[in-house]
């Protein structure tokens, strides 16, 4: 019984040793083979270099192993003098019959020697081979890595866009322009989109470069490994774009993280926030050397100005823009001594419109301020002009100078048509601005209005088709002050949206038809193509979102320093810019110098900087005009001032 128990259990323990269930090994690693696969595998992984090197591996192996072999046997054949070859000899002639088959056809000697070789030669055939499919198959790799754009680039004083949007047209075909003075400029541009995808549309929509090359990486600006590939640490400076989707602040804000990881990256950063309560958070993460730009409140605050001032949008667009003349900061000891109203008319070809003292920048200081140990803000064509910039030739005449003064404000009745996320940003910048007693009517077809706190206004809401002839007959048009007409950017797309702003503008042109006393007309569009569009109905503003947005992002990534001056100008409490009636300057009729008008200005506590002819519309608007130009004063004729609301 004992021995048949034993038995039973030594059949058990051979079935469960021979069953298929992995056992434990216990003491023991992976044996010597095992060590060596995964050695070769590890090799054969690092790519085409490795394959290049285990085939030359095998070639050496190859005519080392049959030139031996030869030698061995005295099988080869014998040389002209006799003897047979040596070790390098019989080394090199077995590599010839290995990379070129033709060789094996000239041979001749016994037959053993001839089946040798042809055995060698069919052996270097297959390595061979195989080393050509290894090299073509590392050319196809490297083409499509650098088809998806994946290398490193190699560039200095560049600026760098991250993400795409609308928007980054128009910023390289401003930084063209910005740096046609400088030597071998480059734009380098990193989106989470392909390569050669971009670079098309580039190609299509910006036309001129102007010698400015356009670098293209495909990658997520959120990797921080992606952000290697654009030189961020020798970078001028970044610019972050507003991502599509339901949280491109968020995207956004992720950027600034990965751009502040690294504490080598210290250029600049502009990055646009399209919610402002995700202000404080950007803010935060970019710290000092970061520009947040509200693109709501920045929007509303232009389509609000250009509401009450008409032809102020064409102003504040060759303000931004590198398209002529910009905004510097000037020094000169010269005039050290001089107060702001003098240093107004010091230059022929400058507009000085304020003053930058102690880290702080005043636009419109009062007449008496004296100028200083402070920097000039100045509009002129170039900084590189500013040096040597010629002194006032100008000739002013106090006799033609008007003593009327500006006309009070009055409530006003302002008409808002269509409503989107900016909606309310505009209702609070509206509300800032009016007298009170003053009205809003506010027509909608999409949405579901709620109005901000109103202090000045008092608003009422309808619904109705903003692009229907009779909806829009059914409100009193031609009497209201200010007509601003909004994009339905959050229900419709861009085309769709703009194709509704543009009929509806067209029958408020009809409706007001040709009256001199008509509001001022408004318009929000989305795509800068559509502006040439909604010239036909004769708008007086036309604010492209996304263009003004580059214009202002671009001049701030050449310089951080314009960035109180771009507050200043855009905030309710600022000196802000108006274009007034010219009679409240000079006499209408007379032949007056630009001088003359900016010494007017300058009594009235004002600053010139420019002027509009009414006769010539968008293209009568002059900014930063030679003092010594001179025109004759119409009644229409607007003079373009910075001045307290």
């Amino acid at each position: 019984m004992g021995r048949t128990g034993q038995q039973l259990r030594q059949r058990t323990t051979r079935k469960i040793a021979g069953s298929g269930t992995p056992t434990r090994r216990t003491g023991r690693g992976p044996d010597r083979g095992a060590r060596l696969r995964y050695w070769f595998d590890g090799t054969m992984a690092r790519g085409t270099p490795a394959l290049v090197a285990w085939l030359a591996v095998a070639t050496l192996g190859l005519i080392l192993v049959f030139s031996l072999f030869l030698m061995a046997t005295q099988w080869s054949t014998v040389e002209e003098d006799g003897s047979r070859p040596g070790f390098f000899r019989q080394l090199f002639i077995t590599l010839m019959h290995a990379l070129d088959p033709g060789t094996v056809a000239g041979d001749t000697g016994t037959w053993r020697f001839l089946v040798t070789m042809l055995i060698l030669t069919i052996g270097g055939l297959f390595i061979v081979s195989a080393l050509i499919g290894v090299i073509a198959a590392g050319i196809d790799n490297r083409l499509a890595d650098l088809r998806r754009g994946r290398s490193l680039v190699i560039e200095r004083d560049h600026t760098v866009i991250l993400g795409w949007s609308d928007a980054v047209f128009a910023v390289i075909r401003e930084l063209s322009i910005a740096n046609e003075s400088r030597r071998r400029p480059a734009v380098v541009v990193l989106a989470d989109r392909d390569k050669v995808e971009m670079e098309d549309e580039i190609r299509e929509k910006v036309e001129d470069l102007r010698g400015t090359r356009v670098v293209v990486r495909s990658g997520s600006p959120l990797d921080i490994g992606d952000l290697g590939l654009v030189a961020l640490t020798d970078a001028r400076s970044v610019v972050v774009l507003s991502a599509s989707g339901d949280e491109p602040d968020h995207e956004s804000i992720k950027t600034l993280l990965a751009l502040t990881h690294d504490p080598a990256i210290t250029a600049p950063v502009v990055v646009e926030i399209e919610d402002p309560s995700n202000l404080e958070a950007a803010r935060l993460v970019g710290g000092d050397r970061t520009v947040v730009v509200d693109k709501q409140e920045t929007i509303a605050r232009l389509l609000v100005q250009s509401a009450r001032q008409s032809g102020a949008a064409a102003v504040y667009t060759e303000l931004f823009d590198f398209d002529g003349d910009e905004i510097y900061f000037h020094t000169d000891t010269r005039i050290a001594e001089s107060t702001y109203a003098e240093a107004l008319l010091a230059y022929e070809e400058v507009s000085v419109i304020g003053l930058a003292k102690d880290d702080r920048v005043q636009l419109n200081p009062p007449g008496e301020t004296i100028v200083g140990t402070g920097e000039l803000v100045v509009v002129a064509a170039d900084d590189s002009t500013l040096p040597g910039t010629p002194p006032l030739r100008g000739v002013v005449d106090e006799s033609v100078m008007s003593t009327v003064g500006p006309a009070p404000e009055v409530p006003s009745q302002v008409l808002v048509l269509g409503w989107n996320t900016r909606a309310p940003a505009v209702l609070r910048e509206l509300d800032q601005y009016a007298q009170p007693g003053s009205r809003l009517d506010l027509l909608t077809e999409h949405g579901s209005p709620v109005l901000p706190p109103l202090t000045n206004l008092t608003a009422t809401v309808s619904h109705g088709r903003t692009a229907d002839r009779a909806t829009l007959e059914a409100h009193p048009v031609g009497d209201y002050d200010q007509v601003i007409v909004l994009c339905y950017s959050d229900h419709l797309d861009v085309q769709r949206a703009d194709a509704k702003t543009l009929v509806t503008l067209l029958h408020l042109r009809e409706i007001v038809g040709g009256r001199t006393d008509g509001p001022a007309i408004v318009s929000e569009m989305l795509d800068d193509r559509n502006r040439a569009l909604a010239q036909v109905a004769h708008v007086d503003d036309v604010i492209v979102s996304d263009e003004i947005l580059s214009l202002m992002m671009t001049q701030l990534s050449e310089n951080v320093r314009l960035r109180p001056v771009f507050e200043d100008l855009l905030d309710a409490d600022g000196a802000e810019i108006y274009l007034r009636p010219a009679a409240g300057y000079v006499d209408p009729g007379s032949d007056v110098s630009y001088a003359t008008v900016v010494a007017a200005a300058a009594r009235r506590g004002e600053t010139a900087l420019g002027y509009r002819v009414a006769a010539d519309g968008d293209r009568g608007i002059l900014v930063n005009p030679a003092k010594s130009t001179r025109f004759t004063v119409a009644e229409s004729d607007r003079v373009i001032v910075l001045a307290e609301g």
